[in-house]
């Protein structure tokens, strides 16, 4: 009786041995099969060609969103220091020092003073509403630069997600020959690449497109505020212009 329980107790704690060391096994012989989560070096490998074009798009839009914060500013635009001295300068009738200072500035306030001493310095008897005309388009012209300079967010932020379905397009056009070249021999790695570059790339697209569309729109309203700015500084330069002041 003894032995016999000894065997049985043998034969129970051999297989049980067997079978943790059969899992063990299993577990250390697959390890990728554990995982859950992709890395961002397999995701941006996983998404093809197109990754390259998002990534570099998104590089361009971080440059333009710095360039944009930094050139639309109120001090950039309509310094106060230059419309305090545009005011003493052309309230003096000053007007060389006045374009002196406009030259040391690079505002667009600057521009449409100094474009607006030009023309009166050459016509210096010509209607008012000449003066107001040039003004304007001066105007116009330094605001629909602003404008532009926003327009290239708005471009990346309706081309990006059209590349990311383009990637969708691709992956899925992957997926389903991978499906119909060998139905009998498909396999499931081709066709779940296919399905992963589909999705891989339109979530990359959406990444780059929204915040760009965000940053576009308030880049928009700073420049309708700027715009506004602009808009009463250049009617003071142009009220100072027309006050009849003599040069000095």
């Amino acid at each position: 009786m003894n032995r016999s329980r000894r065997r049985w107790t043998l034969l129970i704690v051999a297989s049980i041995l067997m079978a943790v060391g059969s899992a063990w096994a299993q577990v250390a012989g697959q390890p990728e099969t554990q995982r859950t989560s992709m890395t961002l070096v397999e995701i941006w490998r996983a998404g093809g060609v197109l990754m390259y074009v998002l990534g570099a798009m998104s590089v361009a839009a971080l440059a333009f969103i710095i360039y944009l914060a930094i050139v639309l500013r109120a001090s950039a635009v309509v310094p106060a220091e230059l419309l305090h001295d545009l005011r003493e300068l052309l309230g003096s009738g000053r007007r060389e020092e006045a374009r002196a200072a406009c030259r040391r500035s690079r505002s667009a306030l600057a521009a449409v003073a100094e474009t607006a001493l030009t023309w009166v310095q050459r016509n210096e008897r010509s209607n008012p509403m000449l003066l107001k005309e040039v003004v304007e388009g001066e105007g116009n012209r330094q605001v629909a630069q602003m404008q532009n300079s926003t327009h290239y967010l708005l471009d990346i932020a309706v081309i990006s997600p059209m590349v990311g379905l383009l990637g969708t397009v691709i992956g899925m056009l992957q997926a389903f020959n991978s499906v119909a070249l060998d139905l009998a021999r498909v396999r499931p790695m081709t066709l779940a690449a296919g399905v992963a570059q589909a999705l891989i790339t339109t979530i990359a697209g959406l990444i780059v497109g929204i915040p760009s569309m965000v940053f576009y729109a308030y880049f928009r309203g700073r420049v309708a505020k700027l715009t506004a700015q602009l808009e009463i500084a250049a009617t003071e330069v142009f009220s100072l212009l027309t006050q009849g002041n003599s040069p000095r």
